[in-house]
């Protein structure tokens, strides 16, 4: 029974930072899922698998490991790398790269 706890990123689909503050505590699958040969779902036996345990601060996911004896591995989260360049640099007379069609 082991956990991974990570910082979740943002989605494809957010332009902000909401919702990415935050530190998850999840398990890891101790069995494969199957596939129902007559209806064609995936099922698995494993419940933990379930589980999304969310916490404000990676030491308190931490805590809570080893508070109850959950084996885990922390992955950081790796740092953004974000261009801050306006719509008007597009248009600069004193661009570096000329602009055209």
């Amino acid at each position: 029974m082991s956990a991974r706890i990570y910082s979740p990123a943002r989605n494809a689909m957010q332009s902000g930072t909401a919702k990415t503050g935050h530190w998850v505590l999840e398990f890891e699958p101790e069995e494969p899922r199957k596939i129902d040969p007559l209806m064609g779902y995936t099922s698995s036996g494993d419940t933990k698998s379930q589980i999304r345990l969310t916490f404000p601060t990676k030491e308190e996911a931490i805590a809570y490991a080893t508070r109850y004896g959950i084996a885990f591995q922390v992955f950081e989260p790796k740092p953004v790398k974000r261009r801050q360049i306006s719509y008007a640099d597009n248009f600069r007379y004193d661009r570096k790269i000329p602009w055209t069609h």
